[in-house]
């Protein structure tokens, strides 16, 4: 099985084939961390229910909690307007930055000059 042809069409990828994914906390809107999908990881996740990604470094997919047994569940996927990045709600178990910490985002907030 593949993805539905009707999304495929929709997808903006990038030369490599693929397309960044957001990964939020569905409740709280908490933006968790950013990982990639081609056609068969984005397929894999909307027909499991867990979140599956491409490894750009090891070339190859994973599904979120395997490992770490911090699985993300999902609640819905949704395709921004340009069809170029994908806002994936999940339910979130534990950490989901491979650092061990709850979001990739907390480590190194920078200064905003606001005026």
């Amino acid at each position: 099985m593949s993805l539905d042809p009707k999304i495929a069409a929709r997808l903006k990828r990038n030369p490599d084939g693929l397309i960044p994914a957001i990964a939020q906390q569905y409740d709280t809107g908490e933006v968790l961390m950013l990982a990639w999908m081609n056609d068969e990881a984005l397929h894999r996740t909307l027909t499991t229910g867990r979140a599956t990604y491409w490894s750009r470094s090891r070339a190859e997919f994973w599904v979120k909690g395997d490992t770490s047994g911090h699985v993300q569940h999902v609640k819905s996927v949704a395709l921004d307007c340009d069809g170029d990045t994908l806002l994936v709600k999940v339910d979130q178990e534990g950490a989901a930055c491979h650092t061990g910490e709850r979001t990739c985002f907390d480590a190194d907030r920078l200064d905003v000059v606001l005026s």
